[in-house]
């Protein structure tokens, strides 16, 4: 029998010592609620669960961005219900102008109400906001430049126009000489990505020749309107299309920028680009609309002519809330989306992270029962070596 060294005591301290530790590991795992509470409980698990947690973390932001774009586009898409009805109610003044029974008394008075709500038509579109920002100015349309800012700009293009610094338009042959039609309107010169050619574009010339509209494959469509300075003082069809001539070559910069990116996913490039395009008198073809007259002026357009301006005006904030409608079903989708994804990365990471607590309890009960049991043999393994007390009486 030894007493300087209480083996039985040492190895029976070693196991209460083992069951300690895990019980006290199941204490922290039940009060928790984890099961991984530090990294050396599961280096790997913890490094794909704090993945997932950032990617939910993301999502969860990401849905939130989608509904506030749906507010976006619902805001702007009732200012253009609005404009819609001012022009049904304009419309409806235009077609009574037009009537031969009203003298010209009476087409002045309904051309008072037209131009009050031209004047309306144009506030609208510059009061409708967004914390703060304004939606139908032309502020979230695609961004393009010109090397020539003076003398034109890019009004519009569509989505089909991919980006690129290749487009060119030849003024100097717009106007070409048919033997049937001398002012007859010819393809002007184009160069892009797909058609480095003149070949499958086709170009057009509002009456007033300050804006030109290139057609392309697809719904291609590119509008460079004419500056005012070009224009200045040029009182006849010739002097116009004279000084249009002038203009040269000039080349132009689809940046593909501009619209509103609403951040719909949790990493880069998941975003969702809102073109609003700008909602003007101008852009609509009502800038010179007066029904005080039947017939319009060089100036102005008449009752007559104006029923199809309107009707034009009509289709263009047709087709822009056509747009939005599908961006907000897009976004809606993505909020359903989102939430399909949040919910099975959380289950994902519940089975990484969370605790079961019914089998945790369980290993608390068997570690507890342990360590009572160990604490009471080291009790009686430290006693054993005073029964050499006995052999020294």
């Amino acid at each position: 029998m030894r007493i300087n060294y209480n083996a039985s005591a040492v190895v029976t301290n070693k196991s209460l010592n083992k069951n300690d530790s895990l019980l006290s590991q199941s204490l922290q795992r039940l009060s928790s609620g984890l099961k991984v509470n530090r990294a050396q409980d599961n280096p790997a698990g913890l490094a794909i669960a704090h993945r997932m947690d950032s990617q939910i973390k993301g999502l969860d932001v990401g849905k939130r961005n989608s509904n506030d774009g749906i507010s976006v586009i619902s805001t702007a898409e009732g200012a253009l219900s609005e404009m819609s009805a001012i022009l049904q109610r304009m419309n409806q003044l235009a077609v009574q102008s037009a009537n031969g029974s009203n003298t010209d008394d009476d087409r002045r008075l309904l051309d008072q109400e037209v131009q009050q709500l031209k004047q309306e038509l144009t506030r609208i579109s510059k009061d409708t906001e967004f914390n703060g920002m304004p939606l139908l100015d032309g502020s979230f349309d695609m961004k393009a430049y010109t090397d020539k800012p003076e003398q034109a700009q890019v009004d519009f293009y569509s989505q089909d126009v991919p980006p690129s610094k290749d487009y060119k338009v030849d003024f100097s042959k717009l106007f070409g000489k048919d033997p049937a039609d001398p002012d007859a309107f010819t393809i002007p010169s184009v160069e892009a990505p797909a058609k480095p050619s003149d070949s499958g574009y086709t170009a057009t010339v509002n009456d007033d020749l300050d804006q030109v509209t290139l057609t392309g494959p697809g719904d291609f469509k590119l509008v460079v309107g004419i500056n005012d300075k070009v224009l200045e003082g040029k009182t006849t069809p010739a002097q116009k299309k004279a000084a249009i001539r002038e203009i040269g070559t000039m080349n132009m910069d689809i940046t593909g920028i501009g619209a509103m990116k609403i951040q719909v996913g949790a990493n880069e490039g998941q975003e969702l680009a809102v073109q609003i395009p700008t909602v003007s008198l101008y852009r609509m073809g009502l800038d010179k609309l007066d029904i005080s007259t039947v017939d319009g002026s060089e100036n102005a357009t008449g009752a007559s002519a104006g029923i199809d301006a309107i009707k034009g005006a009509l289709d263009y904030i047709n087709d822009i809330r056509s747009r939005l409608g599908a961006y907000e079903n897009r976004l809606e989708h993505n909020v359903a989306s989102v939430d399909i994804s949040f919910e099975n990365l959380t289950a994902s990471y519940s089975r990484i992270m969370d605790v079961d607590m019914a089998e945790e309890m369980t290993e608390y009960t068997t570690q507890q029962v342990l360590v009572q049991a160990g604490t009471s043999m080291l009790s009686q393994a430290n006693e054993r070596p005073q029964t050499v007390l006995q052999l020294l009486q």
